[in-house]
C-alpha cells in the first residue's frame, strides 16, 4: 500500500502553502453562492465563550483560544445568516457539540471504538425523546451541553422533523464510528468507499434540517426524499467536504489513515499527491457546474410548497458557500498559524 505521509522530495515541499495561496482561493472566487453572514455572529460567539463553561466543559486557557479560534457562532451564521439572536445561539451550540464530538473520536486519547458506539446511541436516544432512562454512553458535559442545546428545536419543531433530524445525526455518527473501525484496523479506503464514508461525516447532513427549524416550515418527506433534491444535497455535501480535505490535507497525510480524497486518488491511481490534488480541483469544479445544473433543473411542486423547496435548498447552497468562508477565516485547521485566507484574500500573517 502507499505511503500517506507526504513526500518530502524538494519538488513537494511548497504543496501547502500552494493549496492556501492558490487553489483554495481560486475554488472559493468559482463559487457562484454569495457570500453572507448573520448581523448577530459577533455577539453570540461572545456568548458562547461564555456559556460553554456552564456545561462543565473543561476549558484551560489554551482550550478556550482554540474555541475562540475556530468561530464556530461564525459558522452558524454563514449557513443560516437570517436566523435570529436567539436561534443563532441555539444552531452555534448544536455546531459546537459536533465539533467537540469530532475531537473526542478522531484526536488524541479518542474515545474507543465501544465508546463511540455508545455515544451514538445515547445522543439518538435523547434526539428521539426517548432519553429516560439515561443512556450511559452520553454523560457528563456533552450530555448537558446537546440537552440545552435540543430544547427549543424539540420545543417547536414537529415530530417527523425531529425523527428526520435525529436519523441525519445517527448516520453521521455512524460514519465516524467506521471511520474509526478502518483507522483500528489500518484500511484506507478506495475513492469510491471514501465519498460515501465522506458524506457521513461532513456532518452536512445535520446542517440541512436546522434551515428548517429557522424557518419553522420542514418539508413534508416525500418532497425531502425526492432524488434530484437528495441529489442536490449530495452534490453539496462533497463540494463542502472536499474543499475541506484540501484545506486540511497537511494534517490529514499524517493523522487520517488514508480518510481524504486527495490521499484515496493518490493511493487508487498510483500517482504522487500534488497530481491527485489537481485530479480533486477538477472534480470539485465538475460537481460544482453539476450543482449550478441541477438545482436549475428542479421542478415546481406546487405554490404552497415552491417557496419552502427553494429555501432549502438556498441552505444547501449556503452550507457550501459557508463552509469555503469559514475554512478561510476559522483557526480551527491551522492552529497557531493564523487564518488560512485574511480578509484582502491572501495567507494569513503568523499570530
Amino acid at each position: 500500500m502507499a505511503d500517506h505521509t507526504l513526500p518530502t522530495r524538494h519538488a513537494d515541499e511548497n504543496r501547502p502553502v500552494r493549496i492556501v495561496t492558490d487553489i483554495l482561493p481560486a475554488l472559493r472566487d468559482a463559487c457562484p453562492v454569495p457570500s453572507r453572514q448573520s448581523p448577530y455572529a459577533d455577539e453570540v460567539q461572545r456568548w458562547l465563550m461564555g456559556w460553554l463553561p456552564q456545561t462543565g466543559l473543561p476549558l484551560d486557557e489554551p482550550a478556550r483560544q482554540r474555541l475562540a479560534g475556530a468561530r464556530f457562532a461564525h459558522y452558524a451564521g454563514r449557513l443560516y445568516p437570517d436566523a435570529t439572536e436567539a436561534d443563532l445561539r441555539v444552531l452555534s451550540a448544536l455546531f459546537t457539540w459536533f465539533f467537540l464530538v469530532d475531537d473526542a473520536c478522531d484526536g488524541p486519547g479518542r474515545l474507543e471504538l465501544a465508546e463511540i458506539r455508545g455515544l451514538r446511541d445515547g445522543a439518538v436516544l435523547l434526539l428521539q425523546g426517548r432519553s429516560r432512562p439515561r443512556h450511559p454512553g452520553l454523560r457528563g458535559p456533552l450530555r448537558r451541553l446537546l440537552v440545552n442545546a435540543w430544547r427549543e428545536p424539540h420545543r417547536r419543531m414537529p415530530t417527523r422533523w425531529r425523527l428526520r433530524f435525529a436519523d441525519a445525526v445517527a448516520r453521521h455518527l455512524d460514519g465516524t464510528w467506521q471511520e474509526a473501525t478502518n483507522k483500528s484496523r489500518g484500511h484506507a479506503p478506495g475513492v469510491t468507499e471514501y465519498v460515501a464514508l465522506r458524506r457521513a461525516t461532513s456532518a452536512a447532513d445535520v446542517s440541512y434540517p436546522l434551515a428548517e427549524f429557522v424557518t419553522g416550515r420542514p418539508l413534508p418527506d416525500a418532497v425531502y426524499h425526492h432524488p434530484l433534491l437528495r441529489e442536490l444535497r449530495d452534490l453539496g455535501n462533497d463540494l463542502l467536504s472536499w474543499y475541506n480535505d484540501l484545506a486540511s490535507l497537511a494534517s490529514d497525510a499524517a493523522t487520517s489513515g488514508g480518510h481524504n480524497l486527495v490521499l484515496a486518488t493518490a493511493t487508487e491511481r498510483q500517482v504522487r499527491v500534488d497530481d491527485a490534488v489537481e485530479v480533486v480541483t477538477r472534480r470539485w469544479h465538475e460537481s460544482m457546474r453539476r450543482f449550478v445544473d441541477r438545482r436549475a433543473a428542479v421542478p415546481s411542486f406546487g405554490p404552497a410548497l415552491d417557496s419552502a423547496v427553494t429555501t432549502h435548498l438556498d441552505g444547501v447552497s449556503r452550507a457550501v458557500r459557508g463552509t469555503i468562508d469559514w475554512t478561510l477565516e476559522s483557526t480551527r485547521y491551522v492552529g497557531k498559524e493564523g487564518h488560512l485566507i485574511n480578509a484582502s484574500g491572501s495567507k494569513g500573517a503568523p499570530s
